[in-house]
């Protein structure tokens, strides 16, 4: 079985923000901390502690 027909069923995207070189970082869309992301990116981010706790959240059970 592909590493691709694997990972099918999982509906999660797995896209992220790209990492900031340095300050100003973008707030945590949840707990409002400062992210390892720049301020300049368009879209949601999250802390490394609730991104964390989001993947635990939303894991693909098999």
């Amino acid at each position: 079985m592909s590493e691709e027909s694997d990972n099918a069923y999982c509906l999660i995207d797995d896209a992220r923000p790209p990492r900031a070189d340095g300050p100003p970082y973008a707030a945590c869309v949840l707990c409002q901390e400062p992210t390892e992301h720049p301020e300049s990116y368009k879209g949601i981010t999250l802390c490394p502690v609730c991104e964390w706790q989001e993947a635990q959240r939303t894991a693909c059970s098999g």
